[in-house]
């Protein structure tokens, strides 16, 4: 039996060490707290993915969110906690990525909507700005699904209501949300049967939880640093595969130094943000370990900054181009050539994993290409930047992932633009819906034919998975070789070759009449090569093609048609 919450709170007393009014600034703290113990539980909340598959990214996308709302009100000189909170809403929302990024804009800005201009935040208002938080977010779902963000928000704003029937005090009220949220958390599976045949709690809510929980951390006076939650295994492994070179990230350092005088890690790693990515830091025995990829016009900067931290006692530097060029057995040549839009006409933004899909949609028509896909989810902001320059008011979005569809959207609400949002959700559909563009044609008719393309074809994926399942009645083990038809798991193997027949022969490949291989950066030439002789002997009366893909993380996509 469920104890009575109000007697709950009554019977548990306060902890709260730090109390400050509720103004612009304290907001603003509150904030930094939230993402700070988020970025300390990142790989914790990339790890709850439902596929054991390496696209484990939303607690990267929710950082990268919160981390655009932060960088936001840096430049905000505001102790109006109403505007504040505007400023918070909107850089969440330029920098949203993927779907759960997208919801926790959407959080921040009903959240902003109820404060409005309010000064100050006391308890009443602060339980008003979480339901009106919740019925924003809800709204903003076409087809809301429990057991998810949505849920959590939810059971947060109820627990607040039930909170203020007993104290007025705001941070009283956070003390009590936390609990409730994680609670709502746990129950996540029991609403969301594909969670609970995963075995995993719902990666979104778990990641609002923990935004929440640093804030009640910071005023509790904890620590916001060493996560109180062991990452499994399985998570690190993902973290390892999760590695690849960014665009524009040319090199590598590996920095051990001692500090002068204890870290102020937030500082820190808010400092490297500002040089590089693929952050991280390792302590041992008085020394920490930096690891950091940083593109060729700040490749010192790193040093020159440990430098004035403390004492460096090791520095190594290594290229990784020509790192993944020797063992790839790739060259960097064949540029992607973009097709010049006029006005009038219709231009495409589609994004691209890799350089060599990239291209093929470029050889199509496509007049911007914004990197993106598994495991990189491009924001708000940078798909606005992909077209808003462009000389002509009729766009079309390709996103070619299920994940950036709703960041797709959201950019349509914030352009004055004619655009339309093709709901792609795989690379194979996107270059079928690429088939139908007509640049000069009507704009209405051109979408509706690009939309009707996305059915005619077959989807399927290889990759590696990043840990022990069993779902869809497909039993695989961490490190086997797996295959997606349309976004399904549907086979498992020890080699990549058999997943690939597997998988052509679970989408009746036999009916069809084009194979097209895409393959991945973990793929050479000669291999896949060797790869597509196999299937056409299975598949004599198929024509196949193969195309360079150099998508990280997914061995081959493979387009049936």
């Amino acid at each position: 039996m469920e104890s009575d919450p109000k007697k709950t709170l009554l019977n548990t007393p306060s902890r709260i060490v730090h109390r400050f009014p509720l103004d612009g600034t304290g907001l603003k703290r509150l904030t930094e707290a939230g993402l700070a113990w988020l970025r300390t539980n990142q790989q914790v909340v990339n790890a709850l993915n439902v596929f054991p598959v390496p696209d484990g990214d939303t607690g990267t996308n929710m950082v990268l969110t919160m981390q655009a709302a932060i960088d936001e009100i840096s430049r905000v000189k505001e102790n109006n906690a109403g505007k504040m909170a505007h400023a918070i809403a909107h850089g969440a929302l330029m920098g949203a990525r993927g779907n759960s990024g997208v919801i926790l804009s959407q959080l921040w800005r009903g959240f902003a909507r109820e404060l409005d201009s309010l000064e100050l935040v006391d308890g009443e208002s602060l339980v008003r700005a979480f339901r009106t938080a919740r019925d924003t977010a809800y709204k903003g779902v076409v087809r809301p699904v429990e057991g998810t963000i949505l849920t959590v928000a939810k059971d947060i704003a109820a627990a607040a209501e039930e909170a203020l029937k007993v104290t007025q005090d705001p941070f009283e009220i956070l003390e009590f949300i936390v609990p409730a949220g994680e609670l709502s958390v746990q129950k996540t599976p029991e609403l969301l049967p594909v969670l609970k045949e995963a075995g995993v709690v719902d990666s979104g809510g778990k990641g609002l939880f923990f935004i929440f929980e640093g804030m009640l951390r910071y005023v509790q006076g904890l620590s916001l640093e060493v996560s109180t939650v062991a990452v499994p295994l399985s998570a690190m492994k993902l973290e390892e595969t999760m590695e690849s070179i960014e665009p524009g990230q040319d090199f590598e350092w590996v920095i051990d130094f001692r500090p002068h005088t204890p870290l102020q890690i937030d500082t820190f790693y808010s400092d490297l943000e500002e040089m590089g990515t693929s952050i991280q830091l390792g302590e041992g025995e008085g020394i920490y370990r930096l690891h950091i990829h940083v593109p060729e016009n700040k490749r010192d900067l790193p040093l020159h900054y440990t430098f004035s931290l403390g004492t460096v006692t090791k520095a190594t530097f290594e290229n990784l181009i020509d790192q993944m060029d020797q063992s790839a057995g790739k060259s960097h040549n064949h540029p992607v050539v973009l097709t010049p839009v006029k006005n009038g006409e219709i231009a495409v933004v589609a994004v691209s994993p890799g350089d060599g899909i990239g291209r093929v949609f470029a050889s199509l028509g496509a007049a911007a290409i914004v990197q993106g896909g598994q495991s990189m989810n491009p924001s708000t902001q940078e798909l606005l930047q992909a077209f808003e320059n462009l000389p002509t008011d009729k766009v079309i979005i390709l996103p070619n992932n299920k994940n950036i569809i709703p960041t797709a959207e959201a950019a349509a609400e914030l352009t004055a633009k004619h655009l339309a949002v093709i709901p792609s959700k795989t690379i194979p559909q996107g270059l079928a819906a690429m088939m139908r563009l007509i640049p000069d044609g009507d704009f209405v008719s051109v979408v509706d034919e690009m939309k009707s393309s996305l059915d005619e074809i077959q989807s399927g994926e290889i990759t590696t998975a990043t840990r022990s399942v069993e779902i869809d009645n497909v039993e695989v083990k961490e490190g086997q070789i797996i295959a997606l038809h349309n976004g399904k798991l549907v086979y498992a193997s020890e080699s990549i070759e058999d997943a690939c027949l597997g998988l052509l022969e679970k989408a009746g490949t036999e009916d069809y009449e084009l194979i097209t291989l895409f393959y991945g950066d973990t793929i050479n030439q000669r291999e896949a090569n060797r790869i597509a002789d196999i299937i056409r002997t299975k598949y004599p009366d198929q024509e196949l093609e193969i195309q360079e893909g150099s998508q990280p993380h997914y061995h081959f996509i493979i387009s049936i048609e």
